[in-house]
């Protein structure tokens, strides 16, 4: 299962980078767990200094845009 986290404080971007990933994991049909990192802290830690950003099992894939649901699924597949 592909653990996906959008960074991000709950912005306007940051709604519609979820929203697109969860599009994006569906059309892969594959299993997947989106967690919602809000907490400035923490998107610190992953080294993220523009929101939003998409990380896929750990790892920052995208930051500071929201990309295409085709390019979130290549990201994640």
């Amino acid at each position: 299962m592909k653990k996906l986290q959008i960074l991000g404080t709950g912005c306007p971007k940051c709604k519609k980078l979820a929203e697109l990933t969860e599009q994006a994991a569906q059309k892969l049909g594959i299993e997947y767990q989106l967690e919602k990192v809000t907490d400035i802290n923490e998107i610190m830690k992953f080294g993220v200094m523009m929101t939003p950003a998409l990380a896929v099992d750990g790892q920052v894939k995208v930051t500071g845009k929201v990309p295409s649901v085709d390019e979130i699924a290549k990201l994640i597949a």
